[in-house]
C-alpha cells in the first residue's frame, strides 16, 4: 500500500469505522480516538497491508483498539463519576431510534459488534467472521440470537407504551 492508498482509505473508511464505533461506546471522543488510533496502526503497517483487504484489516483493528480501550477503562473507573441522567425518569419515548438504541446497548458485546457491522454497515457474514475473529456459523447464530432478543425487546417496548 501507498500513501494515496491509505488517504484514500481514509476518506473511504473513516466515518464507517467512526459509526461502528460510536454505536458501541456512545462516546464521540473516545470513538474518534479509536479512528485516529486504527489509522495510526495501518500506518505503522502501510508496507504489509494490501488495500484490496484494508477495509477488513481496519474494522479488525478498530474493533480490537474499542475492546483493549473499554477493558482499561474499567481498570480505571473513578467513584467520583456519577452519571445524574442515569436516575432521571421519563414520562415516554418519542423517538424510535432511542428505543432501538436502548435496545442494541443492552446486547452482549459481540452480538452488538455483529448486528451493528450486518445491519447497519451491511457487511458479509463472511466479512464480519474476518472482522471478529469468527466463523461464519457462529457470526450467523450470533445474528439470529441478537435479532430475536431485539424482536422480542421491542415488543414489550410497545406493550408498556
Amino acid at each position: 500500500m501507498n500513501k494515496s492508498q491509505y488517504n484514500e482509505s481514509v476518506s473511504l473508511y473513516s466515518d464507517n469505522i467512526y459509526r461502528f464505533i460510536l454505536k458501541n461506546i456512545k462516546d464521540a471522543d473516545k470513538a474518534k480516538d479509536i479512528v485516529q488510533e486504527t489509522y495510526v496502526k495501518l500506518w505503522d503497517k502501510l508496507d504489509s497491508v494490501d488495500f484490496l483487504k484494508v477495509k477488513s484489516y481496519l474494522f479488525t483493528t478498530a474493533y480490537h483498539t474499542l475492546i483493549d480501550m473499554v477493558r482499561r477503562d474499567k481498570r480505571q473507573t473513578s467513584f467520583g463519576e456519577v452519571d445524574y441522567n442515569e436516575h432521571a425518569h421519563s414520562e415516554g419515548y418519542s423517538d424510535l431510534k432511542e428505543i432501538l438504541d436502548e435496545a442494541i446497548s443492552k446486547l452482549p458485546e459481540i452480538q452488538r459488534s455483529v448486528i451493528l457491522l450486518r445491519d447497519y454497515e451491511g457487511y458479509s457474514y463472511q466479512e464480519i467472521g474476518e472482522i471478529l475473529s469468527l466463523s461464519e456459523s457462529q457470526v450467523k447464530v450470533y445474528i439470529f440470537r441478537s435479532r430475536k432478543f431485539l424482536k422480542n425487546y421491542l415488543v414489550s417496548v410497545e406493550n408498556l407504551l
